[in-house]
């Protein structure tokens, strides 16, 4: 059964993002302790590129496929997993990259949704935040996606959000999203 592309963010509220998001059912990976059987011979790069055997996944939907099985260990380390197998999967920094911003709102009432290069749609808020870590190239801004994994802010979607933030004068440089207050700035 083929999967369905993903929804362009441009073209959906934010209360459309919300009730996909709530529709949204994705394989129970955290439920699958099957025995480790070995090494994927995949790899995610740090610009978001899966590899297997050193060759990019040119299609997309094998991609996304991969993305709903992946899971964090408590290790740190990342596996696919299914009920029957487990395999490591070499991540460089995030396994995801969130390359599009969608905003409404300003303050406190601001609402934000962020599309992954994966095409998942993800909310920040209290439960997927923002944060700002410090690497050995200077610090990255990073969203929360799921059960211990991570996108990356892409560059251009990381000066947008200092745009807005920089706009609503506020005494600390951040947003807020669904509730939530994110510093921008590395004060939080």
């Amino acid at each position: 059964m083929p999967m369905e592309p993903p929804p362009d963010l441009a073209s959906l509220s934010l209360p459309d993002i919300a009730r996909l998001l709530n529709e949204k059912r994705l394989p129970p990976v955290e439920q699958w302790n099957p025995d480790h059987c070995g090494d994927s011979d995949m790899r995610i790069a740090r610009d978001g590129t899966w590899f297997h055997q050193g060759s990019p996944i040119g299609r997309e939907a094998m991609v996304r496929l991969f993305s709903t099985i992946l899971r964090r260990e408590s290790d740190g380390s990342y596996v696919l997993v299914t009920p029957v197998e487990k395999l490591s999967i070499a991540v460089e920094d995030a396994p995801f990259i969130a390359v599009e911003l969608k905003t409404q709102g300003e303050g406190r009432g601001r609402s934000m949704a962020f599309r992954l290069n994966t095409g998942d749609l993800v909310a920040a808020g209290p439960d997927n935040r923002l944060t700002l870590r410090e690497t050995p190239d200077g610090p990255h801004p990073y969203l929360h996606v799921r059960g211990g994994l991570d996108a990356l802010i892409a560059r251009s979607v990381y000066y947008e959000l200092m745009n807005l933030a920089l706009d609503e004068n506020a005494d600390t440089i951040g947003l807020w999203s669904d509730g939530a207050f994110f510093a921008l700035d590395g004060s939080a």
